[in-house]
């Protein structure tokens, strides 16, 4: 229980740093070719690696996962990679221009979290419904002020 707590956290930081380092070296390869080129390789290269991943960690679904029959997944749910791919697409617009990696991300996690909130507060996507409160405000205010100190 004590080892989930603290790992969750870093997991998150961590895939922070690799959306980072994606956004960079897609960017990169966007400015050579074109962010729809980018995004296919990136999803090309994405595909394989999770395939590999997957045999080489032989990876389980959960137990309760497993025991659903597959037309209780709701349609929706097997659209998650269009939104990826529109993430690269963007953000590899984005980083060629004035607002380089820094800007392109400082914006993108304000929208994740204004989205974020809004998704929590509707309970959108199966997720646990949760009131906005005063420190979602007060955060979402400091992000924003980060961003304009990064920009400008």
């Amino acid at each position: 229980m004590i080892r989930e707590r603290f790992s969750n956290p870093l997991l998150a930081l961590a895939a922070g740093a690799l959306l980072a380092l994606m956004i960079g070296i897609n960017s990169l390869l966007a400015s050579f070719n074109s962010p729809l080129f980018a995004s296919w390789v990136a999803h090309g290269v994405g595909a394989i690696t999770a395939w590999l991943l997957l045999l080489l960690l032989r990876w389980r679904t959960p137990r309760s996962a497993s025991s659903l029959p597959p037309a209780s997944v709701p349609r929706w749910a097997y659209l998650g990679g269009i939104p990826g791919a529109l993430t690269v697409v963007l953000a590899a617009i984005t980083v060629n221009s004035p607002l380089a990696l820094s800007g392109s991300l400082a914006l993108m996690l304000t929208g994740q979290v204004l989205f974020g909130m809004v998704s929590d507060s509707c309970g959108w996507f199966g997720v646990i419904k949760r009131r906005l409160s005063v420190n979602d405000v007060i955060a979402t205010l400091l992000i924003l002020s980060g961003c304009a100190l990064l920009i400008f």
